[in-house]
């Protein structure tokens, strides 16, 4: 039961924090869960719930999503889905994610000093940023951070950042799903824990949003930045 009982826990910090800033579940959950559940049951689960945030968050926002702004990321992601699934995964995964991390790092310290940065105004950012999304994701289930930066570059909005990001994110974490379902990793345990996490899922989603909509864009922006810095900070030191 105590071990149920912290599983909420995370969960509930992970979904929290993903309400708040838009990004970053997983980043919570895989840092804690494996330990408590076991890796073969804790990436399932976190995929299951990332697609229930995502879900809620779009429906939260939907005024404010673009889709304009996002389907080239999407579109360059599912083509980048593939090829990271077969090139990717012969590159040294620590490696590859130190990379991405020192990217992470370096980019949000640039943008917290005030240093001015691009606009990545270009339609070949978008295709860009989604295809290394893409092929991050189908690597190493890390599509995240290339679309975070670029939607912090396109400066959006707090409502725009976090529903765009989900509009994102919800496309790619089908295919994930779909790839755990082929594999049969969506177990009777899976299906368990996740029915047990569901108040926790549904109260982070409710406290994170009623206090992202407090929040002013200019904190919020140093919000998800600092975030980022964690973000790569783990990936870095990533084992």
């Amino acid at each position: 039961m105590d071990n149920l009982l912290l599983v909420s826990l995370v969960i509930f910090l992970a979904v929290f924090t993903q309400s708040l800033t838009g990004f970053g579940s997983a980043l919570v959950a895989m840092a804690l869960l494996p330990a408590l559940i076991g890796i073969r049951t804790a990436t399932p689960l976190v995929a299951l719930v990332g697609l229930t945030i995502e879900i809620a968050l779009l429906l939260r926002y939907h005024a404010a999503f673009r889709l304009q702004s996002v389907w080239r990321l999407i579109v360059a992601s599912v083509v980048g889905i593939p090829l990271g699934l077969l090139v990717l995964r012969r590159v040294d995964e620590r490696l590859a994610l130190a990379t991405l991390g020192c990217v992470l790092v370096g980019y949000a310290l640039y943008a917290l000093i005030g240093r001015p940065l691009p606009g990545m105004k270009s339609n070949a950012w978008a295709y860009g940023t989604g295809f290394v999304a893409g092929m991050l994701g189908g690597a190493y289930n890390t599509s995240g951070p290339p679309v975070v930066i670029y939607g912090d570059a396109q400066r959006w909005p707090p409502a725009e950042f976090k529903s765009n990001l989900q509009g994102f994110f919800l496309v790619t974490n089908i295919f994930v799903i779909a790839g755990h379902a082929l594999s049969g990793n969506l177990a009777y345990p899976v299906w368990i824990g996740y029915l047990w996490v569901l108040p926790a899922i549904v109260l982070g989603i409710l406290l994170g949003t009623w206090l992202g909509g407090r929040v002013n864009p200019a904190v919020f922006r140093k919000l998800v930045l600092l975030l980022l810095i964690v973000m790569g900070i783990r990936m870095i030191f990533w084992s």
